[in-house]
């Protein structure tokens, strides 16, 4: 048998920092996985509400004022990085 099978099968208290590292890493994955799943549906939900104001404004039933500010209320203020 391999050697790190062997030292596994007399102690099984070294697969803890195995599977800890191995989970703790799993769902980083995850999360990193999902983080970009939502950024990538809110950038598509704003894509679209920017598209269907603009319909509103070209068939006239909107002003482009207010289609510029339906598309400015839900952004948040820009913050300073300084």
């Amino acid at each position: 048998m391999h050697p790190i099978i062997e030292a596994l099968a007399e102690d099984i208290a070294l697969l803890i920092p195995i599977i800890a590292i191995g989970g703790g890493l799993t769902f980083a994955a995850f999360c990193t996985f999902m983080g970009a799943i939502k950024s990538i549906s809110r950038t598509n939900q704003v894509e679209k509400s920017r598209r269907e104001i603009a319909a509103y404004i070209a068939e006239g039933s909107m002003t482009p004022e207010e289609g510029e500010r339906l598309m400015r209320a839900g952004r948040t203020p820009a913050k300073d990085h300084c």
